[in-house]
């Protein structure tokens, strides 16, 4: 008998939880979070990183692509693992296992130990798709869109490295302590590795001992088979959308305001983090707002924000130059983005993805209601595997073009096309319904599974 099939029903204000399930909640987000501050934790150390080892952009770009590639590849098998086996035992072994990599970094001394270094380092970007199954396991699905907008809430881990990291750096000696703690940038990492295993110690004896377990007993071959419906495909590029460039971002930001604006590191980070707080505390206001007026309808007002505001982001700076017949020039229409405006602007992406973010995951436990560890743990992975492809498209675009806003260019390209493909899919459904229904749209029909809107269910 499964934990699923024994666990009482906890009366509390009304939300009807499993004893234990505020707990894994807590430790999951808190878990969650630290692995987020180290897997994107080049997004800082790099420019110390660049200035040491002499690194190109485009090579400083790779090391945070390879942490972001690892942190996606095994989103999926970590996902089934832990509806399989449970996500306590997943969780409490990712943790203890990122500290060794975490630590190798601190040790580096050339780009190519670097890199491998921060390869293994990505694995712990795998942590979410684990919080995610385990999170959902234990809490019921009319809450769960606030649950796991408050896991996902751990993306602020992004910043952690951005506010402790300048000061870290600065405040510790180069030459370290004690002999074998090191200093400068690589104490970030040592550090990293204390708290890793820390963490994992806290996750393995406080969270219960008896997890829910909702995969277990099944084929590995049926927990594959919803990846074979194209919604799970469509919910993965909106989430390349709203967390692929919110990673990418939040590692990209830093050198643009360094590069661009001529901010210092310190203030380059603090900004920043104006651009990763909303993108990760508002994910539990998408998550109540999805419970409550529905997924799609939040995804249209996320696309659309995130279309304005790249939208003027990827205008080139410039003006209008009119030559008069005496020879003589007249400058008009002068355009640029200050950083104040170029702040407030991302400060608003960041708003759109923390809200969309929520959003997605919302429509999973509701279509795959016992599949989200796989299907959480693909839309997870194709949408990191954005943040891994997009740091060095931005390098690349605007090495080619000459022109820094060429990044938002590209966040333009990719939000417009799921949005293209979310209205298409929405449009298509009206019309196999009733023109009646033409404002019930959170739920696509499908010949395997009925539009609760058409039968009369209410979710």
């Amino acid at each position: 008998m499964t934990a699923t099939e024994t666990a009482p029903a906890a009366e509390g204000h009304g939300w009807n939880l499993r004893p234990g399930a505020v707990r894994v909640l807590v430790i999951s987000t808190v878990g969650f979070t630290l692995m987020f501050a180290v897997w994107l934790m080049f997004g800082v150390l790099g420019i110390p990183i660049r200035k040491e080892f002499g690194l190109t952009d485009v090579q400083l770009s790779w090391i945070t692509a390879v942490a972001v590639l690892n942190g996606a590849i095994w989103r999926l098998p970590a996902g089934i693992l832990a509806d399989r086996i449970g996500g306590r035992l997943v969780m409490t072994v990712m943790l203890a296992a990122t500290a060794i990599p975490a630590y190798l970094v601190s040790t580096a001394d050339n780009y190519v130990q670097l890199l491998i270094y921060a390869f293994l380092v990505g694995l712990a970007g795998n942590a979410f798709s684990v919080g995610i199954a385990w999170t959902s396991a234990w809490w019921p699905q009319r809450h769960q869109g606030f649950a796991l907008g408050v896991f996902g809430a751990g993306n602020v881990g992004a910043s952690v490295t951005k506010f402790i990291g300048p000061a870290l750096i600065t405040a510790v000696p180069a030459a370290g302590f004690l002999g074998f703690i090191p200093g400068g940038w690589r104490f970030v990492p040592f550090l990293y590795m204390v708290l890793l295993l820390i963490m994992a110690a806290v996750t393995w004896f406080g969270s219960p001992h008896h997890d829910i377990v909702p995969g277990q007993g099944r084929s590995l071959v049926s927990m594959l088979q919803p990846l074979k419906q194209m919604r799970v495909w469509r919910f993965s590029l909106y989430y390349v959308v709203v967390f692929g460039a919110y990673v990418a971002l939040a590692a990209w930001l830093p050198k643009y305001y360094v590069d661009v604006y001529g901010q210092s590191l310190s203030h380059a980070a603090l900004l920043t983090a104006l651009f990763i707080f909303p993108a990760s505390l508002l994910r539990p206001v998408g998550g109540w707002i999805s419970d409550r007026v529905g997924a799609r309808r939040v995804m249209y007002a996320t696309f659309g924000v995130m279309l304005l505001a790249t939208g003027i982001l990827m205008m080139p700076y410039g003006y209008i130059v009119i030559e008069r017949t005496d020879g003589s020039t007249n400058e008009i229409l002068p355009w640029q983005v200050g950083v104040g405006l170029f702040t407030l602007l991302v400060f608003i992406i960041g708003c759109a993805m923390g809200i969309g973010k929520a959003a997605v995951y919302k429509h999973i436990p509701e279509y795959f209601p016992h599949d989200v560890g796989a299907v959480g743990g693909l839309v997870g992975s194709i949408g990191a595997l954005g943040g891994f492809f997009l740091p060095p498209l931005f390098a690349y675009t605007t090495a080619w073009s000459g022109a820094p806003q060429a990044t938002f260019g590209v966040l333009f390209v990719v939000t417009l096309i799921a949005a293209v493909w979310m209205h298409l899919t929405v449009v298509k459904m009206l019309h196999r319904a009733s023109p009646e229904l033409t404002n019930k749209f959170e739920h696509e029909t499908s010949p395997e599974q009925p539009d609760p809107q058409l039968t009369g269910v209410n979710q």
